[in-house]
């Protein structure tokens, strides 16, 4: 088997269409066709199950599918190790994100420390996180909830007490403290499901018997307070992601441990480089700062 082989199968494999596979790896369809005929010919097995242009792994090629993508990985991480040795002054750094409000303080302090790293940054579902994660495509995640899989570890670095952002002219805006109760009949704005503090928070509001009504659902967590000062409906906001705007009034959740755990997660195999290790040096020690203010 040849390496070129084993790179071509795994993206056929992920996306199971040679007209987009070959897009995504710059071949022709026929030349990629016939590295995956060469393949199944040299294993003596066939991989897929054709029907036209489209392929779905079988059995077989499933299985196969787990060994090709450890072995990739592997070879990726040496890769990256003597990239690492050789210059670690420079690099990037593959981020991804379920939850944003701290991230441009966060990078504000690693571009201080380490100035010539670069940085990529993605905002993604918990589902999509724990993908990349596991094909060690990135090389920390920052979620909310904390995600426990095996292969991922899993740090606490945080816990975020979640609160409801309310207008000014609103009803309940005399007021510091509220029960989830009293917000039954109230519209919300927040982002989709599949976000982990939206999932928690529908969740804990289902166990005192209501579904919040959501009039706005979106990718944006940062456009939810402007959605609240226009009173479009109330919010469900870490204390994190407050905003210091004087028409929205924060409350407090009565009786409910209405918290979010923030984590820092890697992948346990991924080779953790010089730039990655003050990465999370710096995110430790942010949050350990934030909690001595919050005392």
């Amino acid at each position: 088997m040849e390496l070129l082989q084993l790179q071509y199968f795994l993206t056929v494999a992920r996306m199971e269409h040679v007209t987009e596979a070959a897009r995504s790896l710059h071949v022709t369809q026929s030349s990629l066709s016939k590295t995956i005929q060469r393949l199944e010919e040299d294993l003596g097995i066939p991989l897929f199950d054709r029907k036209g242009r489209k392929l779905r792994l079988n059995e077989f090629g499933s299985k196969f599918l787990c060994r090709v993508e450890r072995a990739l990985f592997e070879l990726e991480q040496g890769e990256l190790e003597l990239h690492d040795l050789s210059n670690p002054e420079h690099g990037t750094l593959e981020l991804a994100v379920t939850t944003a409000s701290t991230l441009p303080n966060i990078l504000r302090k690693f571009r201080k420390k380490r100035p010539d790293i670069q940085f990529h940054v993605q905002m993604l579902t918990t589902q999509e996180m724990v993908t990349l994660l596991h094909r060690g495509e990135i090389d920390f995640c920052l979620s909310s909830p904390p995600i426990q899989v095996d292969g991922i570890e899993c740090q606490i670095v945080f816990i975020d007490p979640i609160l409801v952002a309310v207008p000014r002219g609103h009803r309940l805006a005399d007021r510091s403290i509220v029960s989830l109760t009293d917000l039954k009949d109230e519209w919300f704005v927040g982002v989709k499901k599949g976000y982990g503090t939206r999932d928690f928070v529908d969740s804990i509001c289902k166990s005192v018997g209501f579904t919040p009504k959501y009039v706005y659902e979106g990718d944006e967590p940062a456009r939810l307070i402007q959605l609240v000062e226009a009173e479009i409906g109330i919010a469900f906001i870490p204390s994190t992601a407050r905003d210091s705007r004087e028409q929205i009034k924060y409350l407090r959740v009565e009786n409910h441990e209405l918290v979010r755990e923030i984590a820092l997660l890697w992948h346990k195999s991924r080779y953790i480089s010089r730039a990655a290790q003050d990465f999370r040096d710096v995110v430790v020690d942010y949050f350990g700062d934030v909690c001595k203010l919050e005392r």
